[in-house]
């Protein structure tokens, strides 16, 4: 019998590799994204145009009221993105993002009868957010379990983090193996309005460095 899963989108190299991983597991995709006052459209645009490619069955934006996402540089252009690594966690935090992405990818889910959850979350290259450490991961699916009918019915909703235990290079590796298409995807924190990124900003350094440690060049649209 083939599986339903709900994919979190963000039109970025990893969660681009999560939906090319799922469909080759035979899973029915149904991509979700978020605008949440990020800096830039170009994201969703990205994930818009990937999930038709990569065959979703559907594709759906959740709009959140911005200002819940107040004090991060990835929602507040008053606060600089940073161009150099730094201590702690980085001015680039979103609140509680991916536990309110989720959060709502659950219900999605349960309305959907959806088996899994894909998140491109990872614990190596991973910026210091506290929301993509595996434990979050492993504490999630104790909420998932607990909190929907699905769970309580014996039959609680898979959250797949296929990406966690992988660097960036391998990430590029297996992306490559499913045939993603990297230069359709768009990581920068502040690329500009055709997709195109700055290549200092944290993210894209990360993705630079994949792409060279991986052997591969990179494909990355650069201003």
């Amino acid at each position: 019998m083939s599986t339903s899963a709900v994919i979190l989108l963000s039109g970025g190299m990893d969660s681009t590799t999560c939906l090319a991983w799922a469909r080759a597991q035979g899973m029915t995709c149904h991509t979700l994204a978020f605008d949440y006052g990020q800096r830039h459209r170009s994201e969703l645009a990205a994930a818009a145009a990937i999930s038709t490619a990569l065959g979703a069955a559907s594709h759906r934006v959740i709009s959140i009221d911005p200002h819940q996402f107040a004090g991060s540089a990835l929602t507040d252009a008053n606060i600089a993105i940073p161009h150099a690594p730094g201590n702690g966690i980085p001015v680039t935090y979103v609140p509680a993002r991916n536990t309110i992405f989720l959060a709502m990818a659950l219900g999605y889910a349960e309305v959907l009868a959806a088996q899994s959850i894909v998140i491109g979350v990872n614990a190596i290259d991973y910026s210091g957010y506290p929301d993509c450490r595996p434990a979050f991961i492993a504490a999630f699916r104790q909420l998932a379990a607990l909190a929907t009918r699905a769970g309580v019915e014996g039959q609680p909703i898979a959250i797949l983090a296929p990406l966690q235990d992988l660097s960036k290079a391998e990430i590029v590796a297996l992306g490559e193996k499913l045939g993603v298409d990297f230069a359709r995807t768009v990581s920068c924190y502040q690329a500009d309005e055709q997709g195109r990124a700055c290549g200092q900003c944290d993210a894209c350094r990360l993705r630079h460095q994949g792409f060279i440690d991986a052997g591969r060049p990179d494909v990355t649209r650069y201003d």
